[in-house]
């Protein structure tokens, strides 16, 4: 981990540690890709999954986890982790139910007229699970679940090289099919539909880089959530912190692929330093040191004087996860504006809001907090408006509107206005 103090915070090697995005235009060999599978569709797809030893499909029945396979992974599964992951689907359920609720029709009157919106569920949704270094069954469970409450008719999942645990998850979950599938071609395959795959309305859910430019470059023939990269989390801290647990929480995103990254932004040098020290220590332990180590070594602290100018750097930096353990932190919190899920107080673990506190952890990275929150209900629905208008109240529109029309030179729109006074 590379420390930096305020001296250094317009150094280009600081600006590109800090605040550097991942550039998605360059990845030309997921657009080639995409574009075949477009072409060639189930035999294309059948044959990237062999090339990226994401399956040896022999044809495009393959593709879908059947029943017996569902049965054979509650089977595969311990009764431990089968527990476990109802518990959180619960939690994450019930979170989603009241965010639900919150959303409410609305009507109203303008004289005899009526307007109002309505809210209707998407029809169709695909939720991505990444299956590279780790099984990840809590995103089935993230994905899914808000899917579920907010009444989309066809939930489907996929994930590459799937585990029987990602199986089961995605199957209490509430998934409607289950499929084998990854990458960029699993994305072009829901976006535009193939032999055997129907298209979809949006896609949502996490992935690596390859998986988010494909979400990018298909964006418009169908939704997307957001895109969302390697993971990230962003610490700040003071002397009252336990380093033990910025180190732990630090590595806990740096286990997650080479490219994730860990920010501490602190008001105590030694405080840094403690944390250096004791994510040596715990990296010389953890079983994926390999993974985790290389990511910290890229991650980077910043020490600064007060909290106040913690909270600008947080702001422009726009994390995905923010952790707050400073002395004060409650009172402070709502000064943050940009991230993705807020983890205030020590006790409050990032890894809590990954499996099991109710929140979701499908979240913007690569500072698209500045712009949009993290995955939810919301997401999955449409809020459609109306309108009945009533004769007395077309009259008095019809001047309005033709008087907007005329001055805009749409004289179709001042006739269609003009008819109705």
């Amino acid at each position: 981990m590379k420390i930096y103090t305020k001296n250094d915070l317009k150094n280009e090697e600081f600006l590109k540690s800090f605040y550097s995005e991942i550039e998605f235009e360059a990845l030309n060999d997921v657009a080639k890709i995409i574009e075949d599978i477009k072409l060639r569709k189930d035999s294309a797809l059948i044959e990237y999954c062999k090339r990226f030893n994401d399956g040896d499909f022999q044809n495009s029945d393959d593709f879908l986890v059947s029943e017996n396979e569902i049965e054979e992974a509650y089977k595969k599964t311990d009764k431990k982790t089968i527990e476990t992951i109802k518990i959180a689907q619960k939690n994450v359920f019930e979170f989603a139910k009241k965010q639900f609720d919150c959303i409410k029709e609305l009507e109203i009157k303008m004289g005899d007229s009526i307007l109002g919106h309505k809210i209707v569920p998407i029809n169709s949704v695909l939720c991505y699970v990444p299956g590279g270094n780790y099984p990840l069954p809590s995103s089935c469970i993230m994905t899914v679940t808000p899917a579920k409450v907010a009444g989309v008719k066809n939930i489907y999942l996929t994930s590459p090289r799937i585990k029987p645990q990602t199986i089961v998850a995605a199957h209490i979950s509430g998934a409607d099919r289950i499929y084998k599938l990854g990458g960029a071609q699993a994305v072009s395959a829901f976006a535009y539909g193939t032999e055997s795959i129907n298209p979809v309305d949006k896609i949502a859910g996490p992935g690596n880089k390859y998986v988010t430019f494909a979400k990018k470059y298909v964006y418009g023939k169908c939704d997307i959530d957001f895109l969302a990269g390697p993971s990230e989390v962003l610490i700040v801290a003071d002397d009252t912190a336990n380093p033990k647990l910025i180190s732990a929480d630090m590595l806990a995103q740096a286990e997650h692929d080479k490219d994730a990254r860990a920010y501490l932004i602190t008001t105590s040098k030694k405080l840094a330093e403690d944390v250096e020290k004791s994510a040596r220590a715990q990296l010389s332990n953890l079983e994926t040191k390999e993974i985790a180590e290389i990511a910290f070594e890229k991650s980077v602290c910043v020490v600064v004087e007060h909290i106040s100018e913690a909270v600008e750097i947080a702001n422009l930096r726009a994390p995905e996860h923010l952790e707050l353990m400073f002395k004060g932190a409650e009172d402070k919190a709502f000064e943050f504006k940009n991230y993705g899920s807020l983890f205030i107080g020590q006790n409050c673990a990032e890894v809590f809001g990954d499996y099991c506190s109710g929140t979701n952890h499908v979240l913007p990275t690569n500072k698209a907090s500045r712009y949009t929150g993290g995955l939810s209900v919301f997401d999955f629905i449409k809020i459609l408006t109306y309108q009945n208008i009533d004769k007395k109240t077309a009259k008095t529109l019809a001047e309005t509107a033709s008087n907007l029309a005329e001055a805009e030179g749409l004289f179709a729109h001042k006739l269609a206005s003009d008819l109705r006074k």
